[in-house]
């Protein structure tokens, strides 16, 4: 008789859920998504998430884990929760604070939850914001044959910012051991106010409100004019369950002090502290692209754990099924540029105004701009419109769908990824290339490492850089053949998860 194999059993690790409510969680939830739906149709895998660092009991807790209770009943028997962790998420929200390095009764929470929900072979961390890097030994400690394999997708372990973004202004090249840390974050609110929004809003779903939807708007902004006197005190509950605004440099002298360690030595034991736990614990570290690595190996994470793993899309059969575009510029001899994602000064979208608000008449003139993100302050779309005087064209959308991404890209002939950060591998540029796009990007992050042709590469935030690649672009001199021959096809989920499966088996066998 055949003993029949039990599946791989696999628990991911995200500090929101994969089916919020809110959407909260950027590209990396939308791939976590899309990830769990191949496991789901993989008969040799099992597979479950756990989150935390957004549910909180009114009044808060220990901290204690159940399966989810709230949100979208899809998947509720492979949908957990870490309740009342004792780090909260996103990072923004306990920035620098020793909690994220250790917090016990957290990390016996998350060990209870894996050893009464197992076995598992895999524990996959795809942030470690919401829990302390301390759970790395704490699992290690209980469970000496448990796989750990941490996804890069921001640079958390290195940065408390986790985008290695000084200010709201610049590029963090040296964080002067710690001290560039100190006042980095432009607001932090309150842990008593966050916690107390997120413990409101728990209350509120376990009732059966639904976040966004006129009753629960309603009664949360009722329950807290009861509960906290003045607006202030509502509007900063309201703020705090979304990420931190973006500020620009002008309104740091409006903003309170962010709360939390106040000297280098505090951020230099986090960094080193991080650090360290990966090359303890974890078997394998994967960079989404290989900047991603080689700016994690520059800070101390061992070349031997490291490895790049360029996640999965459902975009990817469009690149075989497309036909690139034709030669550049197009037949009407002007250049159609597409933006996509947010509004914001570390994707490069003002210096993409800057740029071409630079470009001189002639240049401009051969220019067509499409903005797909939504709409952002008066001063940003007045610039907008004394751009469109200056271009050939200008049309902006209010953000997209993926219903609605064709016909925006429709006839644009490059897209442009003008990020001033180390963006581990934007979803915007994963979108237009896998639509055979061509692409040109900022020498900074994974965005580049599609295309792999450096005539299609500017310097970072280098205005007269940009000007020349345009000035390239509109004089014929980019080889389009030559390009697409160099470029990397984007992975497909079923590739990504085969990779990922090989990853997790590892160099010994499964008992």
């Amino acid at each position: 008789m055949t003993n029949a194999v039990r599946p791989l059993r696999i628990l991911h690790y995200n500090w929101v859920d994969y089916l919020d409510p809110e959407k909260r969680g950027g590209g990396v939830t939308v791939y976590l998504r899309n990830l769990m739906a191949q496991f789901e149709n993989h008969d040799g895998v099992k597979a479950a998430c756990l989150s935390a660092g957004l549910i909180h009991d009114l009044p808060k807790g220990a901290p204690r884990w159940e399966p989810t209770r709230v949100g979208p009943r899809a998947d509720r028997d492979r949908r957990y929760v870490l309740v009342n962790s004792g780090v909260l998420a996103p990072g923004h929200h306990s920035f620098g604070h020793d909690a994220q390095l250790s917090h016990p009764a957290t990390e016996a929470a998350f060990c209870d939850m894996v050893a009464q929900t197992g076995p598992w072979d895999v524990v996959h961390f795809q942030n470690f914001e919401g829990v302390p890097i301390g759970v790395l030994a704490a699992l290690k400690g209980r469970f000496p044959d448990l796989r750990i394999v941490a996804s890069l997708h921001n640079y958390y372990p290195i940065c408390p910012q986790v985008n290695l973004w000084q200010r709201e202004e610049a590029h963090c090249d040296d964080f002067r051991d710690g001290r560039a840390c100190v006042g980095c974050l432009m607001h932090q609110p309150s842990a008593k106010l966050v916690t107390a929004a997120h413990g409101l809003s728990y209350r509120l779903q376990r009732l059966g409100m639904t976040p966004g939807s006129r009753l629960f708007n309603a009664t949360f902004g009722a329950a807290i004019r009861v509960g906290h006197r003045g607006s202030r005190a509502v509007g900063a509950l309201r703020r705090v369950r979304a990420h931190p605004r973006t500020v620009e440099p002008g309104d740091v002298a409006s903003l309170p002090a962010a709360r939390g360690p106040r000297h280098s030595g505090a951020f230099a034991r986090r960094r080193r502290t991080m650090i360290d736990a990966l090359n303890d614990h974890a078997d394998t570290v994967l960079g989404v692209s290989d900047r991603v690595c080689d700016i994690a190996a520059s800070h101390g994470v061992s070349r031997d754990i490291l490895r790049t793993s360029y996640i999965g899309t459902a975009h990817a059969a469009l690149f075989d099924d497309t036909q690139p575009r034709g030669p550049l510029p197009g037949k009407a001899r002007t250049l159609h540029l597409a933006y996509l994602g947010y509004m914001r000064r570390d994707k490069g979208f003002f210096f993409l105004l800057d740029a071409l608000e630079s470009l001189p008449a002639h240049l401009a003139l051969r220019v067509r701009l499409t903005v797909a993100a939504r709409r952002g302050d008066a001063a940003a779309m007045g610039r907008l419109d004394v751009l469109a005087r200056r271009l050939a064209g200008l049309h902006h959308h209010d953000g997209y769908t993926h219903d609605n991404l064709d016909d925006i890209l429709d006839d644009v002939d490059v897209g442009v990824v003008p990020v001033l950060w180390e963006d581990n591998l934007p979803q915007v540029a994963i979108e237009m290339h896998a639509r055979r796009i061509p692409l040109l990007t900022s020498d900074r992050g994974g965005a580049r490492e599609l295309a792999n042709h450096d005539a299609m590469v500017f310097t970072s935030g280098d205005t007269a850089s940009f000007r020349a690649r345009i000035e390239t672009i509109l004089d014929g001199k980019i080889d389009i053949d030559a390009y697409w021959r160099d470029a990397r096809a984007p992975q497909s989920m079923a590739a990504h998860l085969a990779e990922l499966l090989e990853i997790y088996e590892g160099p010994h066998a499964r008992r």
